[in-house]
């Protein structure tokens, strides 16, 4: 099965040897957790609470997604990593701006903590985007 990084010019990644944002396996699009990080890079992070955080997130997904010739729609599941479950209405508040219909499934887990202190929910994606090709 052929595998590629694919290239996303409007979002930022992490310097070479980290990771990649999103690699597509045939006709799977794997897009690796993602955090409220501006779209052109740095180490801030948008937003201060879960809902504006969830935002960002899911607009970068968006991106990455499009990249690869896709969209919000293609996404069959997500993991969501939260620090403070809680606050999960939050995210689901967010995703409803997203997302119609039905859902890709889901996955919600609460963990002691994420790559930074501020940094409150990271979500990784897989699509399915058929023959497609972008």
């Amino acid at each position: 099965m052929p595998r590629a990084k694919v290239s996303v010019p409007d979002v930022a990644e992490a310097a070479p040897g980290l990771w990649s944002n999103a690699i597509r396996a045939g006709d799977m699009l794997f897009i690796s957790g993602q955090v409220a990080r501006p779209f052109d890079g740095g180490t801030g992070i948008v937003g201060k609470d879960e809902y504006e955080q969830t935002r960002q997130i899911f607009s970068r997904i968006d991106r990455i997604v499009k990249a690869a010739g896709g969209t919000l729609d293609d996404l069959v599941k997500m993991t969501i990593y939260v620090v403070n479950i809680e606050k999960n209405t939050e995210v689901w508040r967010a995703r409803r701006e997203f997302f119609g219909g039905d859902f890709p499934a889901s996955t919600l887990v609460e963990v002691s903590s994420l790559a930074k202190p501020d940094v409150l929910v990271e979500i990784e994606t897989v699509a399915y985007l058929g023959a497609t090709q972008p």
